[in-house]
């Protein structure tokens, strides 16, 4: 009980009132405090985020937190908590401050150099899955036992995209590009993470610029495509993240072109593009798609909140 009142009167650091008054804080009394810490400020899921972080501090589940709320901690710990805290005040993702993002049931190191991966995108992958099953059912594997589906994933970031593929399609071979070093070495890492590193190629590369393969039966691509001046309007959070992975452009369409225009360089015939889209930006892309004039069949699929999230296309033959 000393604690908790400990907790909702003082305004000062808490390590300071830690060595001060010589106060034992539990686990339950931390998450007291963080609240009390955030509570002017404007932070969504501010529980989930103040759980989070007290879970990666003390390396325990939300189970454990339960179970051990009784528990003290030590000053480090404590010390590593209010860290965290203010930089939750300056609006920085959980995701970065834990270096961790959960992604198709696995778990990749995120930073600020790379795109947290959303739920969003997942939309994109199993659209992908989807297909390849489709394709191992109907042709490669009843023809050519041995055959790879080769797939290119463009702005791989994180590798989130394609680690997933090669975790979720067993014959698959898959080159994932990015321009920026730091994300295809934090992509590396995932791959390795995730035991799927064999499986894939990493490139640095600007989009296509260093690709010298031209048979790949998949394109896929979740690229920048927030408009210039809508990135400032975004919520601060997703405003700590890499510009040059938010920023499509003055239309948000700029990576699209590129992709929609070169694409057929790099697919063999009737092969598919797969692209996730901003939830306002379908017409735009079918346009440019069906101006193209070499693909064929483009359709959308809704994300669960019945937002346009996919485009698929085929390359003519």
């Amino acid at each position: 009980m000393w604690g908790f009142i400990f907790l909702l009167n003082t305004q000062n650091i808490l390590l300071k009132d830690y060595n001060k008054e010589r106060v034992n804080l539990n686990i339950n009394d931390l998450l007291i405090y963080g609240r009390k810490y955030l509570l002017d400020d404007d932070i969504e899921n501010k529980p989930l985020k103040i759980r989070l972080l007290l879970e990666h501090v003390l390396n325990m589940n939300k189970y454990e937190l339960v179970i051990n709320h009784t528990q003290e901690i030590d000053k480090y710990k404590i010390e590593n908590f209010e860290q965290g805290l203010e930089k939750l005040k300056n609006n920085v993702p959980i995701q970065y401050i834990t270096n961790n993002q959960e992604f198709m049931k696995m778990n990749f190191y995120v930073d600020e150099n790379v795109l947290i991966p959303q739920p969003d995108t997942e939309i994109l992958v199993e659209s992908v899955i989807n297909y390849c099953e489709n394709i191992n059912n109907n042709y490669i594997l009843n023809t050519i036992p041995s055959a790879k589906i080769k797939i290119l994933d463009l702005c791989t970031g994180s590798g989130a995209i394609a680690i997933s593929l090669a975790k979720y399609i067993e014959n698959c071979e898959i080159t994932a590009t990015d321009i920026s070093v730091k994300a295809i070495q934090i992509a590396k890492l995932n791959a390795e993470k995730n035991l799927v590193h064999k499986k894939i190629n990493f490139i640095e590369s600007d989009m296509f610029s260093n690709i010298n393969e031209k048979d790949f039966d998949i394109i896929v691509s979740n690229p920048p495509y927030i408009e210039t001046d809508t990135i400032k309007t975004l919520c601060k959070e997703v405003q700590k993240e890499p510009l040059i992975a938010l920023d499509g452009g003055l239309d948000g369409l700029d990576f699209y072109k590129v992709i929609i225009n070169t694409s057929s360089e790099f697919l063999r015939d009737s092969g598919k593009l797969f692209l996730e889209i901003g939830y306002n930006q379908k017409s735009k892309l079918f346009n440019l798609i069906n101006n193209s004039h070499t693909f064929t069949q483009p359709s959308c699929i809704q994300d669960l909140g019945g937002n346009d999230r996919v485009i698929i296309c085929t390359k003519n033959k």
